[in-house]
């Protein structure tokens, strides 16, 4: 009985170069000897059947090949990466341009809670308003995990081409909206889903390019997001005035549909799909350590961190600052943010992604504590800048860290499950906050709240970092 092994055979003219990367893919006719095993960088060999009749593994036992493959190290060397050239640097392009158009607009969301709750929904309290851009945020990570699974095994331009027609479609239907259940329909659910279903899979496509330059095409690709994030809020609200909120609603769809073109045109998978890729949600990846506590580290921090980018508008009103100022603090902080995230990205290649990731988050969890407290224009703009900045290197280098927990052709699931399980805490923080407003009539208990689970993040990150190096020192 032959056994299977799965990987990527990548040739270089060489004999040994060729053995040293034959994988796991490939069908062996006899079973391998100690020292191709010990080649192939495979621990476990209990698993492998001998000619001496040895008794087949338990059931228990962990099976060599896809179970394993997002637990084992990286089986791919540093040379086989482009690390630039034409093609991957127009996939970084194509994807910030889809990142403009999804997470960019559903960062813009804090414009839209301030201006529902001023005119179209002003009989719907602030937490229930929230859940709009609540279920916006969660749907753009959620489905990458069945759509990052689809990417690991090739189908990747069908799918992106009808989530782009979906986007489209549902910001068109945002500007016939009058109701709240329709807002929620069109703008949380259908937009949502629509980012969701773009996001995850053009996000995979970056480690298929780049290696030791990942940080920098990360950080590079997240600059969309926060050009989406400046620009989209100034746009509506000045669009509002000049031609309502419907004909607004009509441009930003079609802003969506050339930037979804370039980025169906520029993203690009490189490395050869996955024959056998397993289920969706592969439990055996929660194996390591490192990526599980890296998961919850995630939704925890997602509890907390876009409370300020949805209330700044409105505590900035509460607080005394002209509505006519108020609405440009989204688009400050995310301007501070496009910094943050090529920062962060040149950073993370030197002194690894999850040594900017901790300090920066922690940062992020301080400026949320003094957010409530400044009263000041010059202080809230301060703040805007600083926390926009210091979440930008943490939103932007989010997928970095998961790429070293696993092997890059299943870096789709171990990315989708991993933003599966933070859109609970996207789901569920702004509202949080919201309901926590409500009650206490003022922001101080909404910073504290949120604050506190920004810093429970950055504790889950260090013990995750901590199981990732074995030690408190290193690169990671």
């Amino acid at each position: 009985m032959s056994s299977r092994f799965e990987a990527t055979t990548i040739r270089h003219g060489a004999d040994d170069a060729t053995t040293a990367m034959a994988s796991r893919t490939q069908t062996l006719t006899s079973p391998p000897s100690m020292e191709e095993l010990k080649k192939s960088n495979i621990s476990d060999v209990s698993t492998v059947r001998g000619q001496n009749d040895q008794p087949p593994a338990s059931k228990e036992e962990p099976e060599i090949g896809n179970e394993y493959a997002a637990v084992d190290p990286p089986t791919e060397s540093d040379s086989d990466f482009p690390e630039g050239g034409f093609r991957a640097w127009m996939c970084v392009f194509g994807v910030s341009c889809g990142t403009c158009a999804t997470f960019g607009f559903v960062n813009a969301w804090g414009v839209f809670q301030a201006y529902y709750q001023a005119t179209l929904l002003k009989d719907s309290t602030p937490s229930d308003i929230a859940w709009i851009g609540s279920v916006q945020y969660a749907l753009v990570f959620i489905p990458g995990l069945v759509f990052g699974r689809l990417f690991d095994m090739g189908i990747f331009k069908g799918p992106l081409i009808a989530s782009s027609a979906l986007l489209v479609a549902a910001t068109f239907l945002t500007a016939q909206c009058t109701q709240y259940w329709q807002f929620i329909l069109c703008q949380g659910i259908a937009v949502g889903l629509g980012c969701g279903m773009i996001f995850g899979p053009i996000v995979g496509t970056i480690p298929h390019w780049f290696k030791k330059k990942l940080g920098v095409a990360l950080g590079l690709m997240a600059v969309g997001s926060s050009i989406g994030g400046c620009v989209f809020p100034i746009a509506v609200q000045n669009l509002i005035n000049l031609v309502g909120f419907q004909w607004t609603m009509r441009i930003i769809g079609f802003i969506q549909l050339f930037l979804m073109g370039i980025c169906i045109l520029g993203a690009e998978r490189r490395l050869p799909p996955r024959k056998r890729s397993g289920p969706f949600f592969n439990v055996r990846a929660f194996k390591s350590p490192a990526y599980t506590w890296y998961t919850i580290s995630t939704f925890v921090s997602f509890l907390g961190l876009y409370t300020v980018l949805t209330y700044i508008d409105v505590s900035a009103q509460f607080a005394g600052v002209d509505p006519n100022f108020s609405f440009y603090l989204l688009s400050i902080a995310n301007a501070g943010s496009a910094v943050g995230r090529v920062g962060g990205g040149i950073l993370s290649d030197v002194v690894g992604a999850l040594n900017i990731m901790i300090p920066a988050t922690f940062i992020a969890g301080i400026l949320t504590y003094a957010w409530p407290f400044a009263t000041s224009k010059g202080a809230i703009i301060v703040i805007a800048v600083i926390y926009g900045i210091a979440s930008g290197v943490y939103v932007s280098l989010l997928t970095a860290p998961i790429v070293r927990m696993g092997e890059t052709h299943d870096v789709g699931n171990r990315i989708g499950m991993t933003l599966t399980v933070l859109a609970f805490g996207a789901l569920g923080g702004p509202p949080i906050s919201g309901a926590i407003n409500d009650a206490t009539g003022n922001f101080k208990a909404v910073g504290i709240y949120a604050g506190s689970t920004v810093m429970g993040g950055v504790v889950l990150m260090l013990i995750s970092r901590y199981y990732l190096l074995r030690s408190w020192r290193g690169k990671c």
